[in-house]
């Protein structure tokens, strides 16, 4: 699978956790030793699946996304820009990068 490809599974799993309430499949995609970081948030970071996991289940988003820019950096590595779906203008930026099928790390940003 390709990166462009990557990403859209991705936004996939992720706004069909959103609406199911169950971020369990979602987080499977990310590798044991995975770090999510946020730029500006006062949250995280969030080292290991399960440290993610937790993330998740206890601040769970509640907007789908629609990611309008996928620009791959090199061979795993992927800059992402996305809106959040229920409006307002709100959105931001993902650095998502994989390994052996596996989101190892990801950088989020927002914007207003």
């Amino acid at each position: 699978m390709g990166l462009t490809e990557a990403v859209r599974a991705h936004e996939r799993l992720f706004n069909e956790a959103v609406r199911a309430g169950d971020f369990t499949e979602f987080t499977k995609t990310f590798a044991d030793d995975a770090v999510m970081a946020f730029d500006g948030v006062p949250i995280g970071p969030y080292r290991g699946r399960e440290a993610i996991a937790e993330a998740y289940a206890t601040r769970p988003p509640d907007d789908t996304m629609s990611i309008w820019s996928i620009e791959e950096v090199d061979l795993n590595t992927a800059d992402v820009r996305f809106d959040w779906d229920a409006g307002g203008g709100g959105g931001g930026a993902m650095r998502v990068k994989w390994q052996d099928g596996l989101v190892v790390g990801m950088t989020i940003s927002f914007r207003e």
